[in-house]
């Protein structure tokens, strides 16, 4: 857990409240908000009180928390107190963090996010992604914001050694020698309609049958797992720094198994009660909409290749980016 910090990002900051830019990485727009800012009042007004601190969490792995980390300098950047808890743990420690209020906010990927709740309804539409989930969520009382366009999948990466040697190119061709390799899975797959489910489900692989090395995915330890070749199949994230370092060979998802994973804030709707909800979700849409698949990769290198702190990165970004 880290501890509470304010950072001065300066005045070239403070201006995000009222920059938007989309850029490229992904065909689809973020769903940003587009309400316009409060007129300020020409009467002498009382200043106002600062908004209520903020808890910002995120998943365990290092993408998610350089995302929730962004979000925390933009607000703080903007008069927010903010309170980390990044790295919380898997979607099932952080999601029932954010539904009994021990946060306030999380970065989630809209897809698995959905098929956290309901495995039928995610597909390859962030927009429709993104409504599904704020349709469960709000019975939660917690608000889906704008999504970046920006997405990350799950995808499943053998070496090229391994795909030479058994002729892999997509998901289909692991059926046949699935008994044959030792898989590098994460700890929930065995629970996750997007891994085990998906790879039972669609391609006839159970997970339960195989050789199975529990490892976090999405970070370090699993790809260095695969080059070392403690596992020879493993599951990434499609924007991990690893594919490429090692040149891994990304099996096609031939039976389209993963939806869209572009990501959004998830607010507690008790905390946006408390702030000017439209200028609040203004910021944090504008940052949203900066974050191409491009730039997601290269700052992924950033931390997991050159091992840059979070925090810096993420400044560093915020810096390059605005206005």
């Amino acid at each position: 857990m880290r501890l509470n910090r304010a950072l001065a990002l300066g005045a070239s900051l403070l201006v995000l409240l009222g920059a938007c830019a989309t850029g490229g990485g992904s065909t689809q727009s973020p769903a940003a908000s587009t309400a316009p800012s409060t007129a300020p009042s020409a009467a002498p007004a009382t200043p106002s009180a600062p908004p209520p601190a903020i808890r910002i969490g995120s998943d365990g792995f290092y993408e998610s928390k350089l995302m929730g980390e962004i979000y925390a300098q933009v607000l703080e950047a903007n008069g927010y107190t903010v309170e980390r808890n990044l790295g919380l743990g898997p979607r099932k420690v952080s999601a029932p963090a954010l539904e009994s209020g021990q946060i306030d906010l999380k970065p989630e990927y809209i897809g698995s996010g959905l098929g956290y709740y309901d495995k039928t309804k995610p597909t390859g539409d962030p927009a429709a992604n993104a409504a599904e989930l704020a349709t469960i969520l709000a019975a939660k009382g917690i608000s889906v914001l704008g999504f970046t366009p920006a997405q990350d999948t799950n995808a499943f990466v053998v070496r090229k050694e391994t795909a030479d040697q058994y002729g892999l190119k997509t998901m289909s061709d692991l059926t046949a020698v699935a008994d044959k390799l030792t898989w590098g899975l994460p700890p929930e797959c065995a629970t996750n309609p997007l891994c085990a489910g998906a790879l039972k489900d669609a391609y006839g692989i159970d997970v339960a049958a195989q050789k199975v090395k529990a490892l976090a995915a999405c970070d370090a330890p699993i790809a260095e797992a695969l080059q070392n070749k403690a596992v020879d199949v493993a599951e990434l994230c499609s924007t991990q720094p690893a594919i490429a370092q090692f040149g891994f060979v990304l099996l096609e998802d031939d039976k389209r198994t993963q939806p869209a994973e572009n990501i959004a804030p998830l607010v507690r709707d008790d905390y946006l009660a408390k702030v000017d909800k439209a200028a609040f979700s203004k910021l944090l849409d504008d940052v949203s909409a900066k974050m191409t698949t491009a730039e997601l990769t290269r700052l992924g290198v950033e931390v997991a290749v050159d091992n840059k702190d979070i925090k810096d990165v993420a400044t560093a970004w915020l810096k390059a980016t605005s206005p």
